[in-house]
């Protein structure tokens, strides 16, 4: 069956056709670690997840790659600033590779609670600097940068189509800069290809290049490694919308001006969640992080399920009542699907799935609209006409989209409150890890709600203080 995705870079909806029959190559820009994920940066990475979901229930061979940047990442998404990881490791007293490690973890450990799919390949900046500096190398000989006080830059003049993405053409850019003036670039949007001099001095990642000792600017990585790893031209690249005007421009630029081709055929961008009418960024100071959530007494699964109620390019506004409205309904969901397990299949049920099964892909592969097919899913749960094995059936295939873990859902202890049960999941979510010191934690914030567990040959056990 076709599917269907509006395209940034051409503002429409278009039926997707693969580089290789069969096959799906997707790019999606990871992690900076330098400090935890906020919850929306995890709706980003959720969207992603239903993608790639999407495509593999199609019947699709689906190849994920994200990066993990730990180097090169200024404060600012131009060349202004310090590098975030140092600003990570200052802010710690750590080194710039123990910050780098310790969020990275962090990130995955988050997305790990969120049943979002580990990308088949995750790459780090730091194990691909040769790739990169043979990528500036490509660019350099095409005739696409020049050299300022030490540092490489690209020359966004030469390349004709700069800022395609944004639908901004140079002279609107230089005519609209509020860029700070750079007496090292020609132009003020030319970017960084290779520092050898930072305004803020030495730094402690630094690799020798044929330009000098230095490091990478943070857009060329995107390139040099989903080249490596997908090919000249990909698939689908994938982030936040706030990647499109800077970020994701100069990844075009710079992997066209290598290479002389197409690089990216769709482009897919995220939509922000909004808390209070703003943006949900990390340098506004304060930030909402999974854990807060789970403090709070959600579980991820139920941030998961707020998601998956509005669509990835529309505005997602946060709020805990939201988050409470979405829990409630996530638990009437999975008391209804325990119910289904217990009903009798003796009475006559005239109903046929064939309806919603034709439905629901129509909805996911309409540019992911996961929505409708949500609403959908409802609609099958509460059709008494319908035979209750079909409908879990059904449901369960549903769920590998959804990621929801509805085929897994275990009878709730009487008398533990879900928030508690949410902890219990978590840790053994840890534990199947070996991530010991996590296990620990979780086990102390479940006694100070009053429980205590305890690991058998069978299974958790948990039981209420006396």
């Amino acid at each position: 069956m076709k599917i269907f995705l509006y395209n940034t870079l051409s503002r429409k909806r278009e039926e997707f056709v693969p580089i290789k029959k069969g096959n799906v190559g997707i790019y999606t820009c990871g992690p900076t670690v330098y400090n935890y994920a906020h919850i929306g940066n995890l709706r980003t990475y959720l969207f992603e997840d239903i993608l790639k979901r999407i495509f593999i229930f199609n019947g699709y061979k689906a190849k994920h790659v994200m990066n993990v940047t730990d180097v090169g990442h200024l404060v600012s998404d131009s060349d202004e600033g310090e590098d975030k990881m140092v600003v990570g490791a200052r802010r710690e007293k750590k080194t710039v590779w123990e910050i780098a490690r310790f969020y990275e973890d962090a990130f995955f450990s988050d997305t790990d609670k969120l049943n979002i799919m580990k990308p088949d390949v995750i790459c780090r900046a730091t194990e691909h600097i040769q790739e990169m500096k043979d990528l500036i190398s490509k660019i350099k000989k095409n005739g696409f940068t020049y050299e300022s006080e030490g540092n490489i830059y690209f020359e966004i003049d030469k390349f004709q189509d700069y800022g395609k993405l944004a639908r901004r053409n140079i002279a609107d850019l230089k005519a609209g800069s509020r860029i700070e003036v750079d007496k090292h670039k020609k132009n003020p949007h030319d970017f960084v290809l290779w520092f050898t001099k930072s305004k803020h001095g030495n730094q402690d990642m630094q690799w020798d290049s044929p330009w000098g000792r230095g490091f990478p600017g943070w857009h060329v990585e995107c390139s040099a490694m989903s080249m490596k790893y997908l090919g000249g031209s990909i698939d689908i690249h994938c982030g936040g919308i706030d990647h499109i005007s800077v970020h994701h421009t100069n990844e075009i630029a710079q992997s066209e001006a290598a290479t002389g081709k197409k690089w990216v055929n769709y482009w897919l961008h995220g939509e922000f969640l909004v808390v209070d009418k703003e943006r949900m960024a990390k340098s506004a100071g304060e930030f909402l992080t999974l854990e807060k959530l789970i403090d709070a007494g959600f579980s991820p699964l139920d941030y998961r399920y707020f998601c998956l109620g509005a669509h990835y390019s529309s505005q997602l506004v946060f709020s805990y009542e939201a988050l409470e409205s979405a829990r409630n309904g996530f638990k009437n969901m999975k008391d209804r699907i325990l119910k289904l397990r217990k009903m009798s299949s003796s009475e006559v049920f005239s109903g046929s799935v064939e309806h919603y099964a034709s439905e629901f892909i129509k909805q996911i592969n309409d540019d992911l609209n996961v929505p409708k097919a949500f609403a959908l899913a409802w609609d099958l749960i509460k059709d008494d006409n319908i035979l209750p094995s079909d409908r879990l059936t059904l449901l369960y295939d549903f769920d590998s989209v959804f990621g929801l873990g509805l085929k897994d859902l275990k009878e709730e202890i009487m008398g533990v409150p879900d928030e508690v049960m949410a902890l219990v999941r978590d840790r053994e979510i840890a534990r199947k890890e070996k991530n010991w010191k996590e296990a620990d934690l979780l086990r102390e914030k479940i006694q100070k709600a009053g429980f205590v567990v305890k690991d058998t040959c069978v299974g958790t056990e948990i039981k209420k203080v006396v």
